[in-house]
């Protein structure tokens, strides 16, 4: 039986949409594999790893007719690689292997049965379905990932906090040191639903998502959620356990607010970031009116000085920050200005989008 019979570009495209999550080893052999499911005309693609399962649903040609068999993800996709894109590739099943054909070559794949595929179980009880355009999801994405924990004990952390409620979503992550918030408009009134996706999770979702206007379907349940966007199918398991409460940690009526060039001021702190060192990333920021002064110095007593001219009439404040934390959320936003609000040295920072409230950013201060 011919399973499949598609030109290369096409094949490749379907197979890494979903082998993102397929790693190369694995204490179970045929999660190495991805799941070819023939039904009819149409092919589905399935991989997983017991806590995300991704699912593509593609005309690749083929025989009609009812089959499934597992095969390597990496091998598949290592081989294909190696094929002209206007290529036609065939995958042909025979005596308990797959057949693939492109031109002149022949590679012979063992496979392992479909039924030994381990299926995510779906939850029987989402919630309501709600969609945004995926472009949107992903811009939100941008604006709050950089902020998840890495591997924290605090392990509910690792991931990004969903909130729909109303007509509104809203991402927050935080590694305790620092706070992203970013939130978008719904089509749909939606009860209140609050979920934390795990870190690899939204790092699938980050590469599968496109900057189209297409829309992502979302829903929830108590331990899962699914997405559905573009002939794909995403069911993930959720980090159990309660997020901080954000709203607590976003600072209201900072007294000294500054409004200034967003790309001026990346500039200047990757300058200072130069004079730091991979143990110390601290730069020093000296604000006074009409000036913002940044400074960095390392162990090896060179020093760096970089000087911006501002509106400012408040406070002469002095304050220590994480040059990293600063620079990540000043590139993950997209403004030509931005607004920094401070109460003094010893108080965390607020950033936002001068006229825009959907986003939040809050940085804790460092000692220097």
């Amino acid at each position: 039986m011919i399973v499949l019979q598609a030109t290369q570009d096409r094949l490749l495209a379907a197979l890494q949409s979903v082998a993102g999550i397929v790693e190369r080893r694995h204490t179970l052999p045929v999660l190495a594999n991805v799941l070819i499911h023939r039904a009819g005309a149409a092919t589905q693609l399935t991989t997983s790893d017991l806590e995300i399962q991704i699912r593509t649903t593609a005309d690749l040609g083929g025989d009609d007719g009812q089959f499934a068999t597992t095969v390597g993800a990496r091998k598949l996709i290592d081989i294909l690689r190696t094929l002209p894109a206007d290529q036609k590739v065939t995958l042909e099943s025979a005596g308990g292997r797959l057949l693939l054909k492109a031109g002149k070559s022949r590679f012979t794949l063992q496979t392992l049965p479909a039924e030994d595929f381990p299926l995510v179980q779906e939850s029987p009880t989402f919630g309501p379905a709600f969609s945004v355009p995926q472009k949107v999801l992903k811009a939100l994405l941008g604006q709050v990932s950089f902020a998840m924990a890495v591997q924290d004990i605090r392990y509910y952390l690792n991931g990004i906090l969903f909130v729909a409620e109303g007509r509104q979503l809203t991402l927050v992550a935080t590694d305790g040191h620092r706070l992203a918030l970013a939130s978008a408009a719904l089509d749909v009134d939606v009860p209140k639903q609050e979920v934390i996706l795990p870190r690899k999770t939204v790092l699938e979702l980050q590469r599968l998502l496109s900057d189209q206007d297409g829309a992502i379907e979302m829903r929830f349940a108590a331990n899962q959620a699914k997405f559905s966007f573009g002939g794909m199918e995403f069911v993930t398991k959720l980090v159990e356990g309660k997020f901080p409460d954000y709203n607590r940690v976003i600072p209201r009526a900072h007294r000294n607010v500054i409004v200034l060039g967003r790309a001026p001021l990346l500039a200047s702190l990757q300058r200072a970031a130069i004079m730091t060192s991979d143990k110390f990333k601290g730069v020093r920021l000296h604000l006074e009116p009409g000036l913002l002064q940044v400074a960095a110095n390392n162990a090896d007593q060179e020093e760096a000085v970089d000087e911006l001219d501002i509106e400012y009439s408040g406070d002469v404040i002095d304050i220590g920050f994480n040059v990293s934390y600063l620079i990540e959320a000043l590139a993950n936003m997209g403004q030509d200005l931005v607004r920094i609000e401070l109460q003094d040295g010893n108080s965390s920072a607020l950033v936002t989008i001068p006229g825009d409230d959907r986003f939040k950013y809050v940085v804790m201060p460092m000692r220097i």
